[in-house]
């Protein structure tokens, strides 16, 4: 699957978004390493803390239905900016991906993106190998 066909599909994932609080809509789409593609919107619940982001949404929903290597995901939000995952999702992240190699799209637009390596968002992670 090519970058611009993943943003599509993060396009389609924000349709989803519950955000009634904050009215900022993210979109998220998951690249297994099979080729699976698992979207994720944000949900947002009115105790703000149990609100969980797109990014996470995608991954959990991968991880429950057994997926667990990874090879880019799509992110898309404000049209006016590029959002970054949080910090909380680049952890799930760096759970189950290879820090050098999964690539973060962020999106603006549907053919205005950034691309990055997780080891650029999250460096000098904690990972599992750390323990």
């Amino acid at each position: 699957m090519d970058v611009l066909e993943l943003i599509e599909e993060a396009y389609e994932a924000k349709k989803n978004s519950y955000a009634p609080y904050s009215n900022f809509h993210v979109g998220a789409a998951l690249l297994a390493e099979d080729g699976t593609v698992y979207r994720g919107c944000n949900i947002e619940n009115a105790a703000y803390s149990p609100t969980n982001c797109a990014e996470r949404t995608a991954f959990f929903k991968a991880v429950s239905e057994g997926a667990r290597t990874f090879s880019a995901i799509a992110i898309t939000g404000d049209p006016k900016a590029y959002v970054a995952p949080c910090g909380v999702c680049r952890q799930v992240m760096a759970e189950f991906c290879d820090l050098k190699n999964f690539r973060i799209v962020l999106a603006k637009t549907k053919t205005d993106y950034q691309v990055y390596t997780l080891e650029e968002l999250l460096p000098k992670a904690f990972t599992p190998e750390s323990l």
